[in-house]
């Protein structure tokens, strides 16, 4: 990273947009989530809740609402949101999430104002509790230390701080995925457009450890959607072998599991292959190459 000065320190504060996503279904962590961002300093706030077929109400002042009438899915929602907001950067966060700093958003700026090579930034995410850190929150192959800082090929959804640009030229969240992996997506996006993801482990945003497979869709949408990945995204060539490798890893996971979820999981694989999801941008050849010399071949 670069040492050069912000605009924070010369005093010029950046706007940002911020969403929110909710289903309205945790009240107090909403509310918490919402005043963490309204305690930032040295930045011009734009904030946005879309409620995900709920209707925000009673939202403190400086926030707006946006009802979305049915629940459109994580892409979705974050995308209607990020439609009613301005600001040079762009920041989502989950309604469970809050930011452990008034500082997060300058210091995030600080950086992607330092590199302009870097399109998106994702913090260390922690439970607040003290609870250990599950290993999936560290979004890479060498998992290493939580707060040990890297590039990466996917970002945990939680939090994500962007420059506004960057957001709007890779199309925005991949609507069709609903649930699951649509993060995978947007940082691919990213690196195919020329930049780079960074996972700043010395940034914090707390959020509750939680289990995946609470969700009743989780292995069918984990299923459809790695599938959906390789032929929205992959040049042709790779797509049976990223499909390939990540149904090894499933198999080798449900015999940990005793098979839980996985007639789910392959009704799930099935669906992802007879559907066309739309909205194919194929990777360059050239980002294939950066993100393999930056540490992960693109099938794994």
């Amino acid at each position: 990273m670069s040492g050069l000065l912000s605009s924070t320190e010369f005093g010029v504060r950046p706007r940002v947009g911020v969403v929110v996503l909710t289903m309205g279904q945790r009240p107090e962590e909403l509310t918490r989530a919402i005043r963490s961002v309204l305690a930032q300093q040295l930045v011009i706030l734009d904030i946005i809740v879309v409620g995900n077929g709920w209707r925000p109400e009673f939202l403190p002042a400086g926030v707006r609402g946006l009802h979305l009438e049915e629940n459109l899915g994580i892409p979705a929602g974050r995308n209607a949101g990020a439609a009613r907001v301005s600001g040079e950067y762009i920041f989502f966060l989950d309604d469970d999430a809050e930011l452990a700093d008034p500082l997060f958003l300058a210091e995030g700026i600080k950086k992607l104002e330092a590199d302009s090579s870097l399109g998106l930034i994702q913090p260390r995410i922690t439970d607040p509790s003290g609870k250990e850190t599950p290993r999936r929150w560290i979004p890479r192959l060498r998992k290493g230390e939580a707060s040990d800082s890297s590039y990466v090929f996917s970002v945990l959804e939680a939090a994500v701080l962007m420059p506004t640009r960057v957001f709007e030229d890779i199309g925005g969240w991949g609507d069709p995925y609903f649930y699951a992996h649509e993060g995978i997506e947007l940082a691919w996006r990213v690196w195919n457009a020329g930049k780079t993801v960074w996972y700043a482990g010395d940034m914090v945003v707390h959020h509750p450890v939680t289990t995946p497979t609470r969700h009743a869709t989780y292995y069918r949408l984990n299923a459809r959607n790695r599938v959906w990945l390789a032929k929205r995204n992959l040049p042709r060539v790779l797509i049976p072998f990223y499909v390939l490798s990540w149904t090894i890893v499933q198999l080798v996971r449900a015999t940990r599991t005793g098979g839980q979820g996985l007639g789910s999981w392959f009704a799930g694989w099935f669906e992802g292959w007879r559907v066309n999801p739309g909205g194919r941008v194929a990777m360059r050849w050239l980002t294939v190459y950066r993100m393999t010399k930056a540490g992960r071949f693109p099938i794994l």
